[in-house]
């Protein structure tokens, strides 16, 4: 594709010629001439002078020494747009598979792919145009909206409700039954039947098995443009806000409150009852046992302000030789004492 057309279909200023043919996106550090690479990462800058790349996509202030450039104020976005108009994910043709298990009562929509040993249940509801790849499992009344990816070994627990535009990749658990158990008077843990609904609102992806549980009673619910990353776990009761993201291994515990456009990054673990606002950020393997305010950003355990944390984290590794070199100021101290207390 010639580079005037690709700077036509992503809404580029195009620095370069016009006439200059790409094939593909690469890295940086591999794209060859008739390869289109991007630098949304100022760390990156020194990789300029030495990639073969054919064509950067780049904001408008960087200086590319002379090689075609893509210019856009949100080079990253483009990026990804790039990608889809040289690659196309796989989707499968609409078909219905005689291995898959499919109740009389369930509801298929127009144009969907249900692969083999597929295992739908009673009253189950699957809108148009959705693929659901082999192996998976919904269960009694179960519905999902249009356009739905549920890949491999999935399993959507009954009363689970599905928006429109939603992947959920393989191994994935969703409606799983909350942790919930009462002690009876001899110690032992009786088991809480989980009533409560789970809703998935529209366009939200969900990572390779996460597991995301339903309540006792009430609803458990992921709000839409919501991306959870993989093994990631949602306790039951919990209310994950807008466009929010979960990185890998983020752990909530029940009825946790998450506003919208949060930030949690890797291993981040929130404890139950507490609501996280809108806008937070939390970097990776902090600890909130606590409700975090609006637009704050939070790091460490427990969880405190970032720049607190790491002020703090730069004294951390000196805190031995500090320990010591009070340790002798007291002993000097006492020792000064005690000559003093002599006379």
């Amino acid at each position: 594709m010639r580079l005037g057309k690709i700077a036509e279909e992503l809404g580029c200023r195009l620095d370069g010629n016009p006439e200059y043919e790409i094939l593909g996106v690469d890295k940086i550090e591999t794209a060859g001439p008739k390869m289109i690479t991007f630098l949304a990462n100022r760390k990156y800058l020194s990789k300029l002078k030495s990639t073969q790349a054919g064509a950067i996509i780049t904001d408008f202030s960087t200086d590319c020494n002379g090689k075609n450039v893509l210019r856009h104020s949100n080079p990253y976005l483009v990026y990804a747009k790039a990608l889809e108009l040289f690659y196309s994910p796989y989707r499968p043709k609409p078909f219905l598979s005689p291995l898959a298990q499919i109740a009389p009562s369930a509801k298929i929509g127009k144009d969907c792919y249900i692969g083999p040993f597929v295992y739908i249940d009673d009253s189950v509801e699957i809108g148009d145009r959705c693929s659901i790849f082999p192996s998976a499992t919904l269960y009694r009344g179960a519905k999902l909206g249009n356009d739905c990816i549920i890949h491999s070994n999935v399993s959507i627990r009954e009363n689970v409700e599905i928006g429109n535009e939603v992947i959920i990749k393989n191994g994935a658990v969703i409606g799983s039954e909350g942790f919930g158990f009462a002690k009876d008077e001899e110690g032992r843990h009786y088991k809480i039947i989980q009533t409560g609904k789970l809703i998935i609102e529209d366009s939200i992806e969900i990572g390779a098995n996460t597991t995301i549980d339903r309540p006792a009673i009430g609803e458990t619910r992921i709000r839409k443009g919501t991306k959870i990353d993989n093994l990631v776990q949602i306790g039951h009761s919990s209310d994950i806000g807008e466009n929010s993201i979960l990185c890998a291994q983020v752990g909530l515990a029940g009825s946790t409150i998450i506003g919208k456009n949060v930030i949690l990054s890797g291993q981040v673990g929130v404890a139950g009852h507490l609501e996280i606002g809108d806008n937070v950020i939390a970097t990776a393997q902090t600890g909130i046992p606590n409700s975090v305010k609006e637009n704050s950003f939070v790091s460490g355990y427990p969880a405190i302000e970032n720049r607190a944390w790491l002020k703090s984290s730069a004294v951390f590794g000196r805190l031995p030789d500090m320990l010591r070199e009070l340790q002798n100021l007291k002993a000097k101290i006492e020792e000064l004492e005690k000559k003093l207390n002599e006379k």
